[in-house]
Order: structure tokens, then C-alpha cells, then sequence
């Protein structure tokens, strides 16, 4: 860790540096996090890695597939390219940000994407909104709101994947449920 990273909270941290990067300050170093990375730090930090340092990903993995039909298919009606800065929420509805995933499996990772998008609108646009996160295939919708303490969790985030994506080599493999999915499973088991 480099010396302006070890005060997380002060000008030359993480979250600042993410914030200056944003807002077009010209920085040495500017730190960008996309809403794909918050969700992998909170899945698997060596997939946040590969996914940082260009690592590309089996596009013909039915996980991927199957999440790409769904991102593709689902409120197609309402749907455009939406790009703000670092991040890309899914749609706008009814003033609210909605993060759609193909499965509730996995969901932690998902609110935090969502989560994260909702304190970037705040911190960097000055646009408070809350969230629903949408699983069309389950018919299920949950909303997610940015508390004080989801804030924290969001800026905890943001400091932990700068240090994941500035390390030199990728963490080490941990097999969880969820590896058999993963685009980069060949990368850690084979």
C-alpha cells in the first residue's frame, strides 16, 4: 500500500481519488470502479482482479449467456444505454434505479452493485434516488435504499477493491459454490 493510501479517509484515498477521477480532476493516478467491479469484490476477489487488469472473460459460458439474455430481454421496452460516468445502471423507473439480475442466488453482490450506483449518483451527480432490485425470471423486486450505513459499506468497498485491482499478481484462488459459473473458473481450477 502506498503512503497516500494508508489515511482511507483522506484527500489522496481511495474514495476521494475515485471522486476526483469523476468529476474530471486531473490526477497522476486516477481510480475508476464500475458497478461489474463492486459486484466482483463482493463475489470473488480474484475474478475482480482478472476483471481489472484486462483479463477477458469465456463470453460462451452459459452464465454468462444466460445473464446476457436476461440483461437483454428483460424491460427491453424501457431499456436504453444508459452511462453515467463509471456507471451503468440497467433502467430508470419511476425516478428509481433498478439493477436487474438473472437470479437472486447471489444477492449480496448484486445490492451492493446497486448500492453502489445509488451513492455515485449522490456523491459525484448530487442526485438522491433509491433502487429496486429486479430478478424478472423470479418475479421478485426488492428495494434498496442508501442509508448512513450502507454509505460506509459502499466507501469500505471502494477502498477494498483499490487494493485488490492495484496488487501485482491476482489473490489466491478460493473455491466457493458459486466457481463452476465463474467466466474465469479455467483460470484458478484448470
Amino acid at each position: 500500500m502506498s503512503e497516500c493510501d494508508s489515511d482511507p479517509d483522506g484527500p489522496e484515498g481511495p474514495v476521494e481519488r475515485l471522486l476526483a477521477t469523476a468529476r474530471g480532476e486531473p490526477l497522476a493516478d486516477p481510480f475508476r470502479v464500475t458497478g461489474v467491479m463492486m459486484q466482483y469484490y463482493h463475489v470473488c476477489e480474484r475474478e475482480l482482479w482478472f476483471e481489472a487488469n484486462d483479463v477477458e472473460i469465456d463470453r460462451d459460458n452459459p452464465a454468462i449467456a444466460r445473464g446476457t439474455l436476461i440483461d437483454e430481454s428483460a424491460y427491453s421496452d424501457r431499456k436504453g444505454s444508459l452511462h453515467l460516468g463509471m456507471i451503468a445502471p440497467d433502467l430508470l423507473q419511476d425516478g428509481r434505479v433498478v439493477e436487474v439480475k438473472p437470479s437472486s442466488s447471489v444477492v449480496e453482490p448484486a445490492r451492493m452493485q446497486l448500492s453502489y450506483y445509488l451513492w455515485y449518483l449522490e456523491r459525484v451527480a448530487g442526485v438522491e434516488r433509491d433502487g429496486v432490485l429486479a430478478h424478472p425470471r423470479e418475479r421478485r423486486r426488492e428495494p434498496v435504499e442508501l442509508t448512513p450505513e450502507v454509505r460506509e459499506e459502499v466507501e469500505s468497498a471502494i477502498r477494498g477493491i483499490h487494493g485488490v485491482v492495484t496488487r501485482d499478481t491476482p489473490p489466491d484462488a478460493i473455491e466457493k459454490p458459486v466457481c463452476d459459473s465463474c467466466a474465469y473458473h479455467d483460470f484458478c481450477w484448470c
